[in-house]
């Protein structure tokens, strides 16, 4: 069976490098690569909409980067226990039409022993913002490892 280290039960490291493994998938925008960190029969809701199963994690990515564009986030541990993980998440992007977000959120994580995720829930608040308000400006992708964090950016 595929693992995805790190493995629970987790440490204060082993968690944070959980947590930037993750930023780092969805930084891709590659729904693919994003679904391979998700248990086969995985569960999610994400604000209001429910995805059950890789398939799905997939169709869902498609459908967010169609409409969230130019895309960057950054997630920070929250807390933590053996097989679960807290973060908390502000991402930006843009509209079709040019209009500019910042949306803040925060998911709760549960992992199974070969470190995929089983269950992933998601609360998201969306704040428009001017473009001369973003704080995200790094090249599409993974995050500099020299760029300030979460909290480091005052959110």
């Amino acid at each position: 069976m595929q693992t995805r280290p790190p493995l629970p039960p987790f440490t204060p490291d082993s968690a944070r490098q959980k947590v930037r493994l993750a930023e780092d998938a969805w930084n891709s925008r590659d729904p693919q690569r994003v679904a391979q960190v998700y248990a086969p029969d995985t569960r999610w809701r994400n604000r209001a909409e429910f995805v059950n199963g890789r398939d799905e994690v997939v169709q869902f990515l498609q459908r967010k980067w169609q409409k969230e564009l130019d895309y960057r986030l950054i997630k920070e541990l929250w807390a933590f226990d053996t097989h679960r993980i807290a973060v908390r998440f502000a991402y930006e992007w843009h509209d079709d039409s040019g209009n500019g977000y910042r949306s803040y959120g925060n998911e709760n994580w549960e992992f199974n022993a070969q470190g995929l995720m089983t269950t992933r829930f998601a609360c998201i608040n969306d704040c428009p913002i001017a473009e001369a308000e973003r704080r995200f400006h790094w090249p599409l992708g993974r995050r500099p490892d020299d760029h300030p964090g979460l909290s480091d950016c005052g959110f």
